[in-house]
């Protein structure tokens, strides 16, 4: 086929219909000489498209009510059996009083707001002495929610005893403001490997390669280097209560909690799905 045929060959024209001025929606048709007509689906009005008002996270909720307090030490624990247990032993400062109770049709969700460790009045603003006023209790330094499936049961003033909420065996997920060390290498803050320390080796503690030149030319995002270690938020789950102590008001709990000596601490009945939270 020689290139003059070509060029007496028609060429495929579209022609797209523009819309009505009027209000209602007419389907779009498509015309060509080379494809069959085919009509475009109908555009829906604005009117039935269905906008979500639903919240795109919502707050898990608590398996019950917890407590907070005060992180004493750690020490060891003999068993009955001779075994040595490393625990850590918990105290309780005055508080652990229900300042407030939240409710779907006030607040829009159920929920226990408890208030811990007393403190002088003027240590306080003005505004969390009015919402303590406001339910006759005493000035306390830090409050907490609990988010609940139901708040039956609860009342504002009413203290909470950990003997009552909690048993020896039970298991509690705690958590804490982890110690602050300031700004590591990746030794300290990611457990990297040391180059030689001899044999002329020049690399010893240095982070080394962060990504290649030209490709990709840039160091990925998330990258584990140098950086502040510590002083974050943290929650270990799943912890047993070894001792509990009604003469010394402790909780004795297996295994290292969060943060140092004199440490706020929130304790809360362990999530265990299929328990105590559904398995959906």
């Amino acid at each position: 086929m020689s290139l003059s045929s070509f060029s007496t060959m028609p060429t495929a024209k579209l022609r797209l219909k523009t819309l009505p001025t009027s209000t209602t929606v007419t389907p779009l048709t498509l015309h060509s000489p080379f494809l069959p007509s085919f009509r475009l689906p109908k555009h829906k009005p604005l009117s039935i498209l269905r906008i979500s008002t639903s919240p795109a996270i919502s707050a898990s909720l608590e398996a019950g009510v917890g407590i907070m307090a005060t992180k004493l030490g750690m020490m060891s624990f003999f068993e009955d059996s001779g075994t040595v247990v490393p625990v850590t032993v918990v105290g309780f400062r005055e508080g652990n009083i229900i300042t407030q109770i939240k409710t779907e049709a006030t607040d829009g969700y159920s929920a226990v707001q408890v208030g811990y460790r007393r403190v002088r009045d003027r240590k306080l603003t003005k505004p969390e002495m009015g919402h303590l006023e406001k339910s006759g209790i005493i000035p306390l330094r830090h409050l907490q929610e609990f988010r609940l499936q139901s708040v039956d049961g609860f009342e504002v003033t009413q203290k909470l005893d950990f003997n009552e909420l909690f048993k020896e065996g039970d298991l509690v997920d705690v958590a804490g403001t982890t110690i602050g060390k300031g700004f590591q290498g990746g030794i300290k803050r990611h457990n990297f490997k040391r180059g030689q320390m001899t044999h002329g080796s020049k690399s010893h503690r240095q982070l080394g390669s962060i990504g290649a030149g030209t490709t990709p030319g840039r160091v990925y995002k998330g990258k584990k280097m140098p950086g502040r270690m510590g002083g974050t938020r943290t929650k270990i789950r799943k912890l047993k209560i070894v001792k509990i102590d009604d003469e010394l008001k402790i909780l004795m709990i297996k295994g290292a909690l969060p943060g140092k000596p004199g440490n706020l601490l929130r304790i809360a009945p362990a999530k265990i799905v299929g328990k105590n939270i559904p398995k959906n």
